[in-house]
Protein backbone atom coordinates (compact mmCIF):
# COMPACT_ATOMS: atom_id res chain seq x y z
CA UNK A 1 0.00 0.00 0.00
CA UNK A 2 2.81 2.61 0.22
CA UNK A 3 3.43 2.18 -3.11
CA UNK A 4 -0.08 3.90 -4.22
CA UNK A 5 -0.04 7.39 -5.30
CA UNK A 6 -1.31 9.97 -3.85
CA UNK A 7 -4.46 11.32 -6.14
CA UNK A 8 -5.87 15.37 -5.60
CA UNK A 9 -8.07 17.67 -6.52
CA UNK A 10 -6.87 20.07 -9.99
CA UNK A 11 -4.22 21.85 -10.67
CA UNK A 12 -1.87 19.02 -10.66
CA UNK A 13 0.89 21.54 -12.21
CA UNK A 14 2.59 24.42 -10.60
CA UNK A 15 4.35 26.70 -11.13
CA UNK A 16 6.75 28.74 -8.65
CA UNK A 17 5.75 32.33 -9.65
CA UNK A 18 3.78 34.37 -7.94
CA UNK A 19 1.60 37.55 -8.85
CA UNK A 20 3.90 38.89 -6.37
CA UNK A 21 6.92 37.72 -7.99
CA UNK A 22 6.19 38.46 -11.52
CA UNK A 23 5.11 41.95 -10.54
CA UNK A 24 8.31 42.48 -9.12
CA UNK A 25 10.14 41.21 -12.50
CA UNK A 26 7.91 44.04 -14.21
CA UNK A 27 8.96 46.64 -11.65
CA UNK A 28 12.67 45.76 -12.09
CA UNK A 29 12.61 45.41 -15.64
CA UNK A 30 11.36 48.97 -15.72
CA UNK A 31 13.69 50.49 -14.19
CA UNK A 32 16.12 51.31 -17.12
CA UNK A 33 13.35 53.16 -18.58
CA UNK A 34 12.41 54.65 -15.51
CA UNK A 35 15.91 55.85 -14.70
CA UNK A 36 16.64 57.56 -18.15
CA UNK A 37 13.40 59.19 -18.35
CA UNK A 38 14.29 60.71 -14.70
CA UNK A 39 17.49 61.91 -16.27
CA UNK A 40 16.55 62.56 -19.81
CA UNK A 41 13.61 65.28 -18.62
CA UNK A 42 15.47 66.79 -15.94
CA UNK A 43 17.16 69.89 -17.65
CA UNK A 44 13.42 70.72 -18.86
CA UNK A 45 11.42 69.93 -15.96
CA UNK A 46 13.80 69.02 -12.96
CA UNK A 47 12.71 66.42 -10.93
CA UNK A 48 9.09 66.49 -11.84
CA UNK A 49 9.35 63.24 -13.43
CA UNK A 50 10.17 61.50 -10.08
CA UNK A 51 7.76 63.25 -8.17
CA UNK A 52 5.24 62.15 -10.60
CA UNK A 53 6.62 58.65 -10.71
CA UNK A 54 6.01 58.47 -6.98
CA UNK A 55 3.21 60.17 -6.61
CA UNK A 56 0.69 57.79 -9.37
CA UNK A 57 2.03 55.23 -7.57
CA UNK A 58 1.34 56.48 -3.87
CA UNK A 59 -2.29 56.92 -5.20
CA UNK A 60 -2.75 54.05 -6.88
CA UNK A 61 -1.59 51.87 -3.90
CA UNK A 62 -3.99 54.00 -1.63
CA UNK A 63 -7.08 53.88 -3.70
CA UNK A 64 -6.85 50.05 -3.66
CA UNK A 65 -5.98 49.89 0.12
CA UNK A 66 -8.87 51.96 1.00
CA UNK A 67 -11.39 50.53 -1.82
CA UNK A 68 -10.89 47.40 -0.08
CA UNK A 69 -10.67 48.78 3.43
CA UNK A 70 -13.98 50.42 2.72
CA UNK A 71 -15.90 46.94 1.32
CA UNK A 72 -13.99 44.95 3.95
CA UNK A 73 -12.12 42.85 1.67
CA UNK A 74 -9.19 41.14 1.91
CA UNK A 75 -6.09 43.39 1.36
CA UNK A 76 -4.17 42.94 -2.31
CA UNK A 77 -1.99 46.23 -2.37
CA UNK A 78 1.20 43.08 -1.10
CA UNK A 79 0.76 41.60 -4.59
CA UNK A 80 2.62 44.87 -6.35
CA UNK A 81 -0.01 45.23 -9.37
CA UNK A 82 -0.98 48.43 -8.10
CA UNK A 83 2.65 49.66 -7.56
CA UNK A 84 2.97 48.23 -11.62
CA UNK A 85 0.25 50.19 -12.30
CA UNK A 86 1.01 53.39 -11.39
CA UNK A 87 4.44 53.17 -12.55
CA UNK A 88 3.39 51.59 -15.89
CA UNK A 89 0.56 54.78 -15.85
CA UNK A 90 3.63 57.50 -14.85
CA UNK A 91 5.98 56.68 -17.64
CA UNK A 92 3.06 57.14 -20.43
CA UNK A 93 2.69 60.91 -18.89
CA UNK A 94 4.83 64.20 -19.84
CA UNK A 95 7.50 65.13 -17.90
CA UNK A 96 5.47 68.30 -17.44
CA UNK A 97 2.92 66.95 -16.51
CA UNK A 98 0.91 69.10 -13.33
CA UNK A 99 1.23 66.07 -10.45
CA UNK A 100 -2.01 66.77 -9.09
CA UNK A 101 -3.64 65.72 -11.97
CA UNK A 102 -1.30 61.96 -11.80
CA UNK A 103 -4.08 61.71 -8.63
CA UNK A 104 -6.50 61.75 -11.05
CA UNK A 105 -4.81 59.35 -13.57
CA UNK A 106 -4.11 56.94 -10.62
CA UNK A 107 -7.35 57.07 -9.16
CA UNK A 108 -9.12 56.29 -12.23
CA UNK A 109 -6.91 53.59 -13.24
CA UNK A 110 -7.06 51.64 -9.88
CA UNK A 111 -11.06 52.29 -8.67
CA UNK A 112 -12.84 52.73 -12.45
CA UNK A 113 -10.87 50.27 -14.63
CA UNK A 114 -9.52 47.76 -11.91
CA UNK A 115 -11.55 47.73 -8.87
CA UNK A 116 -14.94 48.40 -9.86
CA UNK A 117 -14.79 45.31 -11.53
CA UNK A 118 -13.63 43.02 -9.48
CA UNK A 119 -9.67 43.65 -8.41
CA UNK A 120 -7.11 41.87 -10.31
CA UNK A 121 -7.44 39.75 -13.10
CA UNK A 122 -11.33 40.83 -13.43
CA UNK A 123 -10.22 44.24 -15.40
CA UNK A 124 -11.71 44.20 -19.00
CA UNK A 125 -8.75 46.39 -20.36
CA UNK A 126 -5.29 47.35 -19.03
CA UNK A 127 -5.64 49.93 -16.21
CA UNK A 128 -2.89 51.88 -17.16
CA UNK A 129 -3.52 52.50 -20.59
CA UNK A 130 -7.36 53.25 -19.55
CA UNK A 131 -6.47 55.77 -17.52
CA UNK A 132 -3.70 57.15 -19.97
CA UNK A 133 -6.58 57.51 -23.09
CA UNK A 134 -8.62 58.93 -20.27
CA UNK A 135 -6.32 61.85 -19.42
CA UNK A 136 -5.39 62.59 -22.80
CA UNK A 137 -8.72 62.65 -23.79
CA UNK A 138 -10.01 65.13 -20.57
CA UNK A 139 -6.70 66.91 -20.28
CA UNK A 140 -5.36 66.82 -23.54
CA UNK A 141 -3.58 70.02 -23.14
CA UNK A 142 -1.28 68.97 -20.58
CA UNK A 143 -1.01 65.00 -21.71
CA UNK A 144 0.32 66.53 -25.27
CA UNK A 145 2.72 69.02 -23.71
CA UNK A 146 5.95 67.43 -24.04
CA UNK A 147 9.48 68.97 -23.37
CA UNK A 148 11.10 69.94 -26.12
CA UNK A 149 14.62 67.80 -27.20
CA UNK A 150 17.75 69.53 -27.41
CA UNK A 151 17.02 70.50 -30.77
CA UNK A 152 14.12 72.63 -29.89
CA UNK A 153 11.66 70.72 -32.02
CA UNK A 154 8.73 68.67 -31.46
CA UNK A 155 8.31 64.60 -31.06
CA UNK A 156 10.03 62.82 -34.43
CA UNK A 157 6.79 61.19 -35.12
CA UNK A 158 4.87 64.56 -35.43
CA UNK A 159 7.65 65.60 -37.42
CA UNK A 160 7.69 62.08 -39.66
CA UNK A 161 3.76 62.76 -40.08
CA UNK A 162 4.49 66.44 -41.17
CA UNK A 163 6.69 64.90 -43.87
CA UNK A 164 10.19 66.08 -41.93
CA UNK A 165 13.38 64.47 -41.72
CA UNK A 166 14.06 62.95 -38.05
CA UNK A 167 17.21 61.31 -36.47
CA UNK A 168 17.03 57.56 -35.79
CA UNK A 169 20.16 57.42 -33.95
CA UNK A 170 18.46 59.72 -31.70
CA UNK A 171 14.81 57.94 -31.48
CA UNK A 172 17.15 54.82 -30.49
CA UNK A 173 18.96 56.13 -27.60
CA UNK A 174 15.98 58.58 -26.16
CA UNK A 175 17.50 61.92 -26.13
CA UNK A 176 14.22 62.97 -27.73
CA UNK A 177 10.56 64.49 -26.68
CA UNK A 178 8.01 62.29 -25.47
CA UNK A 179 6.39 60.71 -22.10
CA UNK A 180 9.08 59.89 -19.89
CA UNK A 181 9.75 56.11 -20.27
CA UNK A 182 9.01 55.56 -23.74
CA UNK A 183 11.83 57.69 -25.57
CA UNK A 184 14.64 55.18 -25.34
CA UNK A 185 14.07 52.06 -27.08
CA UNK A 186 17.32 50.60 -25.88
CA UNK A 187 16.31 50.93 -22.25
CA UNK A 188 13.10 49.73 -23.25
CA UNK A 189 14.56 46.05 -24.96
CA UNK A 190 16.75 45.99 -22.02
CA UNK A 191 13.82 45.58 -19.67
CA UNK A 192 11.85 43.38 -22.60
CA UNK A 193 15.18 41.28 -22.54
CA UNK A 194 14.75 40.84 -18.51
CA UNK A 195 11.19 39.74 -19.04
CA UNK A 196 11.89 37.28 -21.43
CA UNK A 197 14.61 35.87 -19.78
CA UNK A 198 13.06 34.73 -16.63
CA UNK A 199 9.83 33.88 -19.04
CA UNK A 200 7.97 36.69 -17.31
CA UNK A 201 6.35 36.61 -21.32
CA UNK A 202 7.03 35.34 -24.91
CA UNK A 203 8.00 37.06 -27.76
CA UNK A 204 4.66 35.86 -29.63
CA UNK A 205 2.39 38.87 -29.08
CA UNK A 206 5.23 41.50 -29.13
CA UNK A 207 7.03 39.85 -32.08
CA UNK A 208 3.54 39.45 -33.95
CA UNK A 209 2.44 43.22 -33.24
CA UNK A 210 5.64 44.79 -34.14
CA UNK A 211 5.97 42.32 -37.27
CA UNK A 212 2.10 43.54 -38.37
CA UNK A 213 2.85 46.86 -37.86
CA UNK A 214 6.37 47.08 -40.43
CA UNK A 215 4.37 45.37 -42.97
CA UNK A 216 1.40 47.61 -42.70
CA UNK A 217 4.18 50.52 -42.92
CA UNK A 218 6.14 49.19 -45.83
CA UNK A 219 2.39 48.71 -47.73
CA UNK A 220 0.20 51.79 -46.43
CA UNK A 221 3.18 54.08 -45.29
CA UNK A 222 3.53 56.06 -48.30
CA UNK A 223 6.80 55.68 -48.24
CA UNK A 224 7.32 52.44 -49.98
CA UNK A 225 10.05 50.55 -48.36
CA UNK A 226 11.93 53.14 -47.01
CA UNK A 227 14.03 51.56 -44.35
CA UNK A 228 14.31 54.90 -42.41
CA UNK A 229 11.00 55.62 -42.44
CA UNK A 230 10.15 52.14 -40.83
CA UNK A 231 12.93 52.32 -38.45
CA UNK A 232 11.95 55.85 -37.38
CA UNK A 233 8.21 54.41 -36.65
CA UNK A 234 8.95 51.34 -34.62
CA UNK A 235 11.33 53.99 -32.64
CA UNK A 236 9.23 56.49 -31.92
CA UNK A 237 6.37 56.82 -30.17
CA UNK A 238 5.08 54.02 -27.36
CA UNK A 239 5.57 51.18 -29.63
CA UNK A 240 8.15 49.29 -28.20
CA UNK A 241 7.64 50.25 -24.52
CA UNK A 242 3.13 48.98 -25.78
CA UNK A 243 4.91 45.95 -27.44
CA UNK A 244 6.02 44.24 -24.59
CA UNK A 245 4.89 45.71 -21.35
CA UNK A 246 1.15 46.89 -22.04
CA UNK A 247 0.30 44.33 -24.58
CA UNK A 248 1.36 41.32 -22.68
CA UNK A 249 -0.68 42.03 -19.56
CA UNK A 250 -1.78 38.70 -18.55
CA UNK A 251 -4.97 39.71 -18.01
CA UNK A 252 -6.06 41.61 -21.09
CA UNK A 253 -4.35 39.62 -23.35
CA UNK A 254 -5.60 36.27 -24.76
CA UNK A 255 -4.10 32.42 -23.51
CA UNK A 256 -3.58 30.50 -26.43
CA UNK A 257 -0.96 30.72 -28.64
CA UNK A 258 -3.28 31.38 -31.63
CA UNK A 259 -4.99 33.74 -29.89
CA UNK A 260 -1.66 35.61 -28.93
CA UNK A 261 -0.88 35.74 -32.63
CA UNK A 262 -4.04 37.11 -33.72
CA UNK A 263 -4.06 39.54 -31.27
CA UNK A 264 -0.40 40.74 -32.06
CA UNK A 265 -1.91 40.85 -35.72
CA UNK A 266 -4.74 43.40 -34.64
CA UNK A 267 -2.40 45.59 -32.64
CA UNK A 268 -0.48 46.16 -35.51
CA UNK A 269 -2.98 46.55 -38.14
CA UNK A 270 -4.75 49.38 -35.48
CA UNK A 271 -1.88 51.10 -34.61
CA UNK A 272 -0.52 51.46 -38.36
CA UNK A 273 -4.10 52.54 -39.26
CA UNK A 274 -4.05 55.17 -35.92
CA UNK A 275 -0.41 56.44 -37.50
CA UNK A 276 -1.06 56.48 -40.96
CA UNK A 277 -4.55 57.75 -41.36
CA UNK A 278 -5.58 59.16 -37.83
CA UNK A 279 -5.45 62.68 -36.73
CA UNK A 280 -2.68 61.94 -34.00
CA UNK A 281 1.04 60.70 -34.83
CA UNK A 282 0.28 58.45 -32.24
CA UNK A 283 -1.69 55.41 -31.93
CA UNK A 284 -0.25 52.82 -29.76
CA UNK A 285 -2.56 53.46 -26.78
CA UNK A 286 -5.71 53.56 -28.58
CA UNK A 287 -4.99 49.97 -30.31
CA UNK A 288 -4.75 48.40 -27.10
CA UNK A 289 -7.45 48.72 -25.22
CA UNK A 290 -9.32 48.45 -28.54
CA UNK A 291 -7.58 45.41 -28.64
CA UNK A 292 -8.25 44.90 -25.38
CA UNK A 293 -12.05 44.50 -25.69
CA UNK A 294 -10.98 41.54 -28.38
CA UNK A 295 -10.05 39.24 -25.98
CA UNK A 296 -12.65 37.38 -24.90
CA UNK A 297 -13.83 37.24 -28.90
CA UNK A 298 -9.90 36.02 -29.85
CA UNK A 299 -10.07 33.46 -26.74
CA UNK A 300 -13.43 32.02 -27.66
CA UNK A 301 -12.30 31.60 -31.82
CA UNK A 302 -9.19 30.42 -31.23
CA UNK A 303 -9.46 28.02 -27.72
CA UNK A 304 -8.81 24.03 -28.74
CA UNK A 305 -11.48 21.89 -28.99
CA UNK A 306 -11.64 19.19 -25.66
CA UNK A 307 -9.62 15.81 -26.60
CA UNK A 308 -11.65 13.28 -27.86
CA UNK A 309 -14.83 15.68 -29.14
CA UNK A 310 -15.75 17.39 -32.18
CA UNK A 311 -18.62 19.52 -32.85
CA UNK A 312 -21.25 17.96 -35.21
CA UNK A 313 -24.89 19.83 -35.99
CA UNK A 314 -24.24 22.07 -32.66
CA UNK A 315 -23.41 19.06 -30.28
CA UNK A 316 -20.29 17.21 -29.48
CA UNK A 317 -19.69 12.96 -29.86
CA UNK A 318 -17.34 10.94 -28.45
Amino acid sequence: MGDLLNVSSSPHVRCKLTTQRIMLMVIISLLPATIFGVINFYAVSGLNSLLLILVTIATCVLTEYVFNLVLKRKQTINDLSAVVTGLLLALNFPSTLPWYLAIIGGFFAIFFVKMVFGGLGQNFMNPALAARCFMVISFAGYMTNFPLDAMGRATPLTLLKAGESVDVFKMFFGNISGTIGETSVIAILIGAIILLAFGIIDITIPGMYILTFSVFILLFGKHGFDMHFLTAHLCGGGLMFGAFFMATDYVTSPITTKGRIIYGAILGILTGLFRIYGASAEGVSFAIIFSNLLVPLIDKISMPLPFGFEKTGGKKNE
